[in-house]
């Protein structure tokens, strides 16, 4: 356990590879044993490999899928197994991208904007789910631009317009400070002068 620094409440930290299932898992079962019922996931695992779809790694793209597909419908399902058992009207969150929207050429793009199409695909679908069952969790995707990130700078730097992490992390608290009437279903944000 670390303390939030200059902050009331507490943080933990927990190691879990969400390409792995079991990880996911033993994740969950450690929250709802320590800490009870989940009341908001926000899904931001993501990868991307340098790869091609031309001579690409089969590897590379399974890791890809395996991370920003399948993580994060495990994650997802057993958040909602949670917040159902524990009777919570919980909050899905799930950080997603603008090319999750409109494929981009970019250098070894390879699987990523359909893995991020994929996302933008099962938030609709989970929505659909959620409102058969008539269920009131709340489900909301949120697609950044270009973000000055450690994600960003490990692809490579590009001159552009970029916005800040905290940004992106003032759009989940946007969405969390919705009534409970409200459903900010898809939320994209781009900086300012952002060509794409």
């Amino acid at each position: 356990m670390t303390r939030l620094k200059n902050e009331p409440g507490k943080f933990y930290s927990i190691q879990a590879d969400v390409s792995k299932e079991e990880d996911i898992l033993k994740a969950f079962e450690w929250v709802e044993k320590n800490l009870g019922t989940v009341h908001i996931l926000v899904n931001n695992a993501g990868l991307r490999k340098p790869t091609n779809l031309i001579e690409g790694s089969t590897e590379m793209w399974k890791e890809m899928f395996d991370t920003n597909v399948l993580g994060l419908c495990i994650a997802t399902r057993e958040a909602v197994k949670s917040m159902k058992k524990g009777n919570v009207d919980g909050h899905i969150i799930h950080i997603n991208s603008t090319v999750g929207h409109k494929v981009i050429y970019m250098p070894q793009s390879n699987v990523y904007p359909a893995s991020k199409f994929a996302v933008t695909a099962l938030t609709e679908t989970l929505r659909q789910e959620l409102n058969s069952i008539g269920s009131k969790i709340k489900i909301t995707s949120i697609s950044p631009g270009t973000v000055d990130s450690e994600f960003r700078k490990a692809l490579g730097e590009i001159d552009c317009p970029k916005i800040q992490s905290k940004d992106v992390a003032d759009a989940v608290l946007f969405v969390l400070g919705t009534p409970p009437h409200v459903q900010v279903h898809e939320l994209i944000i781009k900086p300012v002068g952002e060509a794409l």
